[in-house]
């Protein structure tokens, strides 16, 4: 290097040291522009003795290969050295020995000083766009979101309004068929009606004449032995008639409760006076008709009346059959006489009016029943003789006095039915 600077007519300029640690050492004391030692030797030197203010420069002055050799042909010499190699790599040694010397040439490692520098310069910037992306993405989600939000509502208030017009239409073609069933019915009771009382009149007179000839019947069996009656011996004849006689006066008087429920139907109380009245009487009134039925199907019965109600405007007596026809119903469901019926009276919470209340731990009413409780001829008593009839008149009436019918039920746990009305304005 020395000569090749010299070479260059920069010798009388040059400041030689004995050796490249003392070259460093003026150059880091100010003395001197540069210093030229070997690349290794030179950053392991700098590195060292920390000398923080200088920075190798990578720039060949002069370069000279270095190896190992021997004379031509002494092969065991040289075997020698490349099994002393080979033993320095196996055992890893070869690799601390480059590190120790060739390692100094790699970048130096990267301080917190310089990283928060370039961070600051780079990543600073790069995060605040970062993160202002974030922001408007989440911007857009927000708006999108309400925008679903918005058309989830427009489509459910159009689902809703479909299906309140669906609900119209199938009321109006359900009032339309009860119209034309009221009328038929009108016609139909009065037929009806009418042969039925003569078999109602008739039944007890045959029954009775029945009764007095059975002694002269007896008598004569009791004389010749069995004789034939009617294509039946007398006998059996003895026993099955009276029951036979009845069993049909029980079915024509269910014929006439068929009947009157028809015609409770049919029947428009448009005209019927209306007057003020106190619930808790019109309630007093329908149990006194109903105590005979309610002691049969329960132990456990309870009434309360809440006191200063306001008056309602309506017809007692039509208010007394809804009344009626709701105990009974729990009555009905009970099924057995240790199960408790509790009947109410209390203002309304959240509507100006009253409400009667029926509750009956009784076996209770399907969910998919419910919504039809009240329709014309539906039932679920049809065995033990239910018309289908009662709820569907007391809906009518409530419905001419402006009030409403509300059926809470769990199967298996009993049924709750308020009863509301408006107060008198």
């Amino acid at each position: 290097m020395d000569e090749t600077l010299t070479k260059w007519g920069l010798g009388p300029k040059l400041l030689r040291t004995e050796t490249p640690a003392d070259a460093l050492r003026l150059l880091a004391s100010g003395s001197g522009e540069y210093a030229v030692v070997a690349a290794v030797p030179g950053t392991y030197i700098i590195r060292e003795l920390k000398l923080t203010n200088l920075v190798p420069v990578a720039h060949k002055v002069a370069s000279h290969r270095y190896g190992y050799a021997v004379k031509k042909g002494n092969e065991v010499l040289l075997s020698r050295f490349t099994e002393g190699l080979a033993i320095l790599k196996k055992t890893g040694r070869y690799d601390v020995i480059s590190e120790k010397w060739l390692g100094v040439l790699e970048p130096a490692p990267v301080s917190w000083t310089m990283f928060f520098t370039y961070g600051a310069v780079f990543f600073v910037p790069m995060l605040l766009g970062l993160g202002g992306t974030v922001l408007w993405s989440r911007s857009l989600q927000r708006q999108v979101d309400q925008r679903t939000t918005s058309l989830a509502m427009e489509v459910t208030e159009r689902q809703r309004a479909m299906e309140e017009l669906r609900l119209n239409q199938e009321k109006l073609i359900q009032a339309g068929k009860m119209a034309a069933l009221g009328v038929l019915v009108s016609g139909v009771a009065h037929e009806i009606n009418n042969p039925n009382g003569y078999i109602l009149l008739n039944m007890p007179v045959l029954k009775d004449v029945y009764l007095d000839a059975m002694e002269m019947l007896d008598q004569r069996f009791d004389e010749k032995g069995e004789f034939m009656l009617g294509g039946l011996r007398y006998s059996a004849m003895r026993v099955e008639l009276p029951a036979m006689l009845d069993e049909m006066l029980e079915g024509a008087r269910r014929i006439k409760v068929i009947v009157e429920d028809l015609k409770d139907f049919a029947r428009q109380e448009d005209s019927a006076r209306q007057e003020p009245l106190d619930l808790n009487a019109v309630v007093r009134a329908a149990l006194r008709l109903v105590a005979n039925p309610v002691r049969k199907a329960t132990q456990r019965f309870e009434v309360s009346y809440a006191e200063g109600l306001p008056m309602v405007f309506g017809n007692a007596r039509r208010i007394e059959q809804v009344v009626v026809n709701l105990i009974l119903n729990a009555c009905q469901a009970l099924p057995e006489p240790s199960r408790k019926i509790h009947v109410s009276t209390r203002p309304a919470a959240a509507r100006p009016g009253v409400e009667f209340v029926v509750e009956d731990e009784g076996v209770g009413i399907p969910p998919e029943n419910l919504s039809r409780l009240t329709d014309p001829f539906f039932t679920t008593k049809r065995d033990s003789g239910g018309t289908g009839l009662g709820l569907s008149v007391s809906a009518g009436i409530v419905k001419e006095h402006g009030g409403a019918l509300e059926f809470h039920s769990k199967p298996g746990e009993g049924t709750t039915v308020v009863l509301f009305l408006r107060a008198k304005s």
